[in-house]
């Protein structure tokens, strides 16, 4: 099997393994993604938000952070039935322009922050509450700048904003970080733990993980990976990254995981194991904490 073959069959038997895992998790893990649409623009210079749709269903998250969308947000959201909060940052000559959190977990509160840099581009983070099975999840989707010290400048304003809080916590966006020992993504894994990644851009040949996902309490990561398919590769110039976020005390059997699921820990799909404390010799591999 040639190489590109190789990669193929990886790619569909990386799937199997997160739809595996995913099954066998109950509904109160989160499937969550951030996704930068690249205003709906393809790689081939096409605007084609059906392609974007395709995505975001074949995600099978139950929310998804955007990042530049534009007025297409409403068309996106009825056609994946998902319920969007917009977050949008700017209006552009064809419309608004920005962040924006599609969900089909109820919405608690929606809060909006600026992170607009002098007469840089405008930037926000969006700060939405959602009820999960009667947990609250905080949820922060958020696009960073290109340049350097406006970046370093946006994440202290997002630390301070988050610093105290008590709830369970996602932070997810286009970082645009190049370099992994920045100081904005060390800042970032010293306040809220340190996060797997997987590279996400450029979408044809991921080279650079600009696309984050981090999870407060770090434990409560639990599986994260670069979404790779034919469809992906041609909707925008970035992959979405996907993660499954437990929002309550798990306890885990391995021997109970399906041999599917088991092969996530080989490398094919960035997953955390629960800390041994959490480990249970119940014959349900999953199951809620007393």
């Amino acid at each position: 099997m040639g190489m590109r073959g190789g990669l193929l069959s990886r790619h569909f038997q990386s799937l199997a393994n997160w739809q595996a895992l995913s099954d066998q998790l109950p509904e109160s893990c989160v499937r969550i993604a951030s996704y930068n649409v690249h205003g709906c623009r393809g790689v081939d210079g096409k605007k084609d938000a059906s392609r974007i749709v395709a995505v975001i269903r074949e995600l099978e998250c139950d929310t998804v952070g955007l990042q530049e969308v534009d007025y297409r947000l409403d068309y996106i959201a009825a056609r994946v039935d998902m319920h969007a909060v917009p977050g949008l940052t700017l209006v552009r000559h064809d419309g608004p322009y920005g962040n924006a959190l599609l969900t089909r977990r109820k919405v608690l509160g929606v809060r909006r922050l600026a992170l607009g840099y002098g007469r840089r581009e405008p930037r926000n983070a969006l700060d939405v509450d959602l009820d999960v099975c009667g947990q609250k999840l905080r949820v922060i989707v958020t696009h960073l700048g290109l340049f350097a010290p406006e970046r370093r400048w946006q994440v202290r304003k997002l630390i301070d904003l988050v610093r105290e809080t008590q709830e369970r916590l996602v932070v997810l966006g286009d970082i645009n970080e190049w370099f992994p020992f920045s100081r904005p993504l060390r800042w970032f894994n010293r306040l809220l733990g340190h996060s797997e990644v997987d590279r996400s851009f450029p979408s044809r040949l991921p080279l650079l993980a600009l696309d984050r996902v981090w999870v407060r309490p770090r434990p409560a990561l639990l599986a994260l990976k670069a979404h790779r398919s034919p469809v992906a590769a041609r909707a925008s110039h970035h992959l979405p990254v996907k993660a499954i976020v437990a929002t309550e005390a798990l306890r885990w059997d391995p021997y109970a995981l399906s041999a599917d699921a088991e092969g996530l820990i080989s490398g094919q799909v960035r997953y955390h194991r629960p800390p041994r404390k959490a480990a249970s010799l119940s014959p349900s591999s999953w199951r809620r904490a007393p």
